[in-house]
């Protein structure tokens, strides 16, 4: 049986990164993708920032968690051939070829700023439109990380042939009948989290990739998304999180609560800010708590879950364009105060972002080429 608490998880946390985009792209600490805030940072803070502050610490590798999860169920019914092939062409088509198709409009906002700060100058068209599709990879990183991801994957299961290491987690973790105790195991695990985050490059060296790897984050991801697969593709697992659910979200937000008292303020993106054991503790209890609430209270669907479960992946693919563009306009031409823009951006994100979806999804070769899709989804 499907279980559609994982599909409402995964749609519910894309629409919140929509959100934290609005927010994130006014952010006043010049972190890259952003157009800058309302003040110079650090003597200004920004207290709607405060959104940044509880949604990244776990956000993103929850989706990998739910990735790799999802990974272990699509292996279980096809062969891992066809399964790598349907991964290239949803996660690797999108963040080549939609590129130069779809996110170069993207890119050109990003290029405009630059510009407006003489990097560009007189750069002739082609060569600033291969630009324009090269920075306009946004938040398709994820997906392109995925992908990865999926191939290291196939890897390891050809290493582990017979299943040996998804086998060992679901005894070691799930455990039998009279195994409550494992919650605590599962808890600890939290320590590869923390450990994940301290890959990052501490220091990075302006003018070099160091900046590129901190944004990806391949080694930290990998956690999460390995341990979907091996550990909490296992019911038992599932089923000790879904009971302990209250206790950990309640944990979560106490640790949420006591990192932002103590840390807003500071670049909550920086190496040294995601690698605090704080930011880790509340960032995996959040994940653990989150899973156990869905499982516990949200495994059902409707009409409306049904389509957000087959479009929160376009939505995702496309919103930052909407975001890119009306944000800019309004920053650069208008003198909105701030509250009007970040109303004004989030009516857009959650209006126009379906609206262009459902065009381009009509569309046989540009939704191939932005989308993945060979066909239609859904009618």
């Amino acid at each position: 049986m499907r279980k559609h608490w994982i599909d409402n998880l995964r749609w519910v946390t894309v629409l919140l990164v929509l959100f934290y985009h609005v927010i994130y792209f006014y952010n006043n600490k010049g972190v890259f993708g952003g157009i800058g805030g309302f003040g110079e940072y650090p003597e200004y803070k920004q207290y709607q920032d405060v959104v940044m502050y509880i949604l990244y610490p776990w956000f993103m590798p929850l989706l990998f968690l739910l990735a790799g999860i999802s990974a272990r169920y699509a292996l279980q019914k096809q062969t891992a051939k066809k399964w790598f092939s349907t991964r290239t062409r949803k996660l690797l088509v999108p963040s080549t070829i939609g590129l130069f198709v779809f996110h170069w409009m993207v890119g050109y906002f990003n290029t405009v700023v630059a510009a407006r700060e003489g990097t560009f100058g007189e750069m002739p068209a082609v060569a600033r439109y291969l630009m324009c599709a090269v920075s306009g990879t946004g938040p398709l990183w994820f997906i392109q990380v995925l992908w990865v991801l999926s191939a290291l994957l196939l890897l390891i299961r050809a290493i582990d042939s017979k299943d040996r290491l998804w086998s060992a987690c679901g005894k070691f973790f799930g455990g039998g009948d009279g195994s409550k105790g494992r919650i605590v195991f599962i808890i600890l695990l939290g320590v590869l989290f923390w450990l994940g985050e301290q890959t990052l490059i501490k220091n990075p060296r302006p003018e070099s990739l160091d900046g590129l790897l901190n944004l990806y984050k391949p080694l930290f991801y990998m956690v999460p998304f390995l341990m979907g697969y091996f550990v909490f593709s296992h019911d038992s697992v599932q089923e000790h999180v879904k009971n302990a659910w209250i206790p950990m979200l309640s944990a979560a937000c106490a640790a949420g609560v006591v990192l932002i008292a103590t840390t807003f303020g500071q670049d909550n993106t920086s190496p040294q800010y995601l690698g605090n054991p704080l930011n880790c503790l509340y960032g995996w209890l959040a994940c653990l708590g989150l899973m156990g609430w869905f499982n516990a209270k949200f495994d059902r669907t409707g009409k409306f879950a049904g389509y957000m479960t087959r479009s929160s992946f376009g939505l995702y693919i496309i919103h930052y364009l909407v975001i890119a563009s009306i944000g800019y306009m309004m920053k650069q031409y208008t003198q909105l105060p701030p509250v009007a823009m970040y109303l004004i951006l989030t009516v857009a994100v959650f209006t126009l972002t379906p609206l262009i979806y459902e065009i381009i999804r009509r569309i046989p070769f540009i939704r191939w080429c932005v989308l993945g899709e060979k066909k239609q989804l859904h009618a």
